[in-house]
């Protein structure tokens, strides 16, 4: 931003204030003179038609008080998505962007006549809705000390655990942050596996930010390492994935393109086939068993085996009664 533009923002915001100002004061609070404060004020009129008039009474005021500095040329429209974008954010990312994402569209919205502003404000908040499910609970303080790594590729220690496992301690080279059905995930090179992992943000429980730099691994294709992934599963060799859906449940399956190399196989019945190539079984295992019975595994062999052994302990789990 240019210095004469943060003067002008900042005249603007003084100018509104109930203070009167004058300018002997306006230049002692921007550090300037007051030639300079006229000649800038000159330059609202001419250049913005800034309707900034002086009385011995009021000082410098504006006598049409919806006029806006049009600093930043952003319409209406604009500044609505940038709100639903903001809550978005904020439902993804708890409150780790919270407080700047507030600020950032405060500032904005300055440059809005008041009653815009409102508007715009009532139809975000009672027309629309984002339920996103349970509450996610992101430690702001750690989603930003691995934005930090990532930005300037720095190696952090963290204390880490995963549901039923142990705590561990591990360094790892941070490459990038993601959201995958709603859960934060940073991706990056693992010192302890030796291999590039996914670690869920929300189960680090501490971190630190190391003195010690790296370099991506040039072997790392952040495009399709992430296209290969189903849901939020990595590892292991590549499958091709045959699932038959019963006509009931087909039109949920049309609907969406779940994975880039998807490939639907339409029966007479209205049942349909997908067909898509990846290399972790156990979150197809878990989609699948959400379709219930209008959902069966075609192959691989070892993906029917882990659907039949989860079927069955399901069954024997609710053979045994009531109880737990």
């Amino acid at each position: 931003m240019s210095r004469r533009l943060e003067r002008l923002l900042a005249l603007d915001e003084w100018i509104r204030k109930p203070e009167r100002q004058t300018a002997e004061s306006l230049g002692a609070i921007l550090e300037v003179s007051e030639r300079t404060v006229r000649e800038d004020i000159a330059f609202m009129r001419d250049r913005y038609d800034a309707p900034v008039k002086f009385s011995r009474k009021q000082g410098y005021h504006y006598t049409e008080p919806d006029w806006r500095l049009p600093s930043v040329p952003l319409t209406q429209g604009e500044l609505f998505a940038l709100t639903l974008g903001a809550r978005m954010l904020s439902a993804y990312g708890g409150t780790a962007y919270q407080e700047q994402l507030q600020s950032a569209i405060d500032q904005l919205a300055k440059r809005l006549p008041e009653q815009t502003w409102v508007d715009l404000q009532q139809l975000s908040n009672e027309s629309i809705m984002f339920r996103m499910g349970a509450e996610l609970d992101l430690d702001p303080e750690i989603w930003h000390t691995l934005e930090q790594a990532c930005q300037h590729k720095q190696r952090v220690w963290m204390r880490y655990a995963g549901p039923g496992k142990p705590v561990s301690e591990r360094e790892v080279d941070p490459y990038v942050l993601h959201f995958s059905r709603s859960n934060p995930y940073m991706t990056g090179w693992c010192h302890q596996r030796q291999a590039t992992r996914w670690f869920r943000v929300d189960r680090i429980q501490a971190i630190r930010l190391l003195d010690r730099h790296f370099e991506i691994d040039e072997t790392f294709d952040r495009e399709v390492h992430f296209a290969s992934t189903f849901q939020h599963e990595v590892g292991g060799e590549p499958q091709e994935m045959m699932i038959w859906f019963d006509a009931p449940t087909a039109p949920y399956i049309r609907e969406r393109r779940w994975h880039p190399t998807q490939q639907i196989e339409e029966c007479p019945d209205g049942s349909l086939v997908l067909r898509f190539v990846v290399p972790g079984l156990n979150e197809v295992k878990r989609w699948v068993l959400f379709y219930g019975q209008g959902a069966k595994v075609l192959g691989p062999p070892q993906l029917q085996r882990m659907v039949q052994d989860e079927i069955e302990g399901m069954q024997a789990r609710y053979q045994q009664g009531t109880g737990q």
